[in-house]
């Protein structure tokens, strides 16, 4: 069954980058960067040696003093490899079913009753309520004081400045991240930290107060899971009801499977609109990539920026129409490289998934539910990101309760 487009050669994209397909599966940027946009040679870059992190705010964390552990988002390496090795017990599919199962459905029945409450509300507050319930959890970050969403938002800007100390706007936003840094450690991880030397927890700050990660370290790591488990979910959230919204007949799909179905659903859409479209890595050795063309070498020192956006609509990969939505083909291609792939590959893959379907089968449960208007897109171009904003959901008057 195909949705989201009528016409072979069509897309069903509401994220579009506006970027036409390159005929060649990897070419150079004017500033020299290698550009993958073949699916193969970039699951093959994902998973092999030679390159570590580039990036997603990596020049940021750089700076930081030598003595402090980096988060492990940037790191490489056996160490990268041991941390993922001693925490992959807080992800795993059994744990994530007996662990937070309840508790993203009863944030999720928790929103929708303000939903019904209030009659209206944007679909990218309720998401975020959700996403930041579930990675607190995750995390350890249960004593926070009122107003972390807000706190986020604040941190997570739909426009970011350079902070810098060689004009008036870097000064702003230099000083603006340091007090936004300073708000998040003292009202949600230093009181999260001493709770739990008070009483070990199963949970990720547990596990970093056992390695003896000091206050800074364990609030880079927070931060880290905010913006990799909480913002992107949210983003997905908006994204994947505005496809169900739009789209009878998928949503009718969804409507009538099984979770497995559902989840299928939602990794077609994921791979057709990855929240984050552009990974990058540096090479620190030379790197052979297989082209169809013959073999391209990457020196070292040099960054290779993979467009998952292009990769994850592969034809010789995802098959016929890929820019078309068929819930079918998930079973065989997954989520493509929306959560990466090698040992980068993100761990929270299935918390993700799992709570957008939990709260999107009950969304759409409700009878009458609407969506107000057509949401806008914007995008963070430093990392191929999507936002999703005004998109309003309603409830017909005689629905409320």
């Amino acid at each position: 069954m195909v949705h989201g487009g009528h016409e072979a050669g069509g897309s069903a994209r509401k994220a579009d980058r506006g970027r036409p397909r390159p005929a060649c599966p990897v070419g150079r940027a004017a500033d020299g960067t290698w550009q993958v946009h073949d699916f193969a040679v970039a699951r093959a870059l994902l998973r092999g040696p030679g390159t570590v992190q580039a990036g997603l705010g990596i020049e940021t964390v750089e700076r930081l003093p030598s003595r402090v552990r980096r988060p492990v988002l940037y790191r490489d390496g056996p160490e990268h490899r041991e941390h993922r090795r001693q925490t992959a017990r807080f992800f795993t599919p059994r744990r994530v079913d007996e662990h937070y199962r309840d508790l993203m459905v009863r944030i999720a029945e928790e929103r929708l009753a303000a939903l019904r409450a209030a009659g209206e509300a944007q679909l990218s507050d309720l998401a975020f309520d959700l996403a930041i319930g579930v990675v607190s959890e995750v995390v350890g970050l249960r004593h926070s004081r009122p107003g972390i969403r807000r706190r986020l938002e604040r941190f997570f800007p739909e426009e970011f400045g350079e902070p810098g100390l060689t004009s008036v706007r870097g000064l702003y936003w230099f000083l603006r991240q340091n007090s936004n840094w300073l708000r998040i450690h003292l009202a949600d991880v230093r009181p999260a930290i001493r709770a739990h030397r008070r009483s070990e927890q199963d949970d990720l700050i547990s596990h970093l107060i056992a390695e003896g990660c000091s206050d800074t370290e364990i609030l880079g790591e927070c931060l880290t899971f905010a913006a990799a488990g909480m913002v992107t979910t949210r983003e997905f959230i908006c994204l994947a009801a505005w496809h169900l919204f739009s789209d009878a007949g998928l949503l009718d799909h969804y409507r009538s499977a099984d979770e497995a179905g559902r989840l299928g659903v939602l990794q077609e859409l994921l791979r057709l609109e990855p929240v984050i479209g552009r990974l990058r890595r540096r090479a620190t050795e030379t790197v052979e990539l297989s082209c169809p063309e013959g073999p391209v070498t990457v020196r070292p020192g040099e960054y290779v920026e993979l467009l998952l956006d292009d990769a994850n609509t592969d034809p010789k990969a995802m098959g016929e129409d890929p820019l078309l939505v068929r819930p079918g083909r998930a079973a065989e291609t997954g989520a493509g490289l929306s959560f990466g792939d090698g040992p980068h590959r993100c761990p929270g893959a299935h918390i993700a998934l799992l709570e957008t379907d939990v709260f999107l089968s009950r969304l759409f449960a409700l009878d009458g539910v609407r969506m107000n208007g057509e949401p806008r897109v914007a995008f963070q171009e430093a990392i191929g990101g999507y936002e999703i904003r005004g998109l309003s959901v309603a409830l017909p008057r005689a629905g409320r309760r």
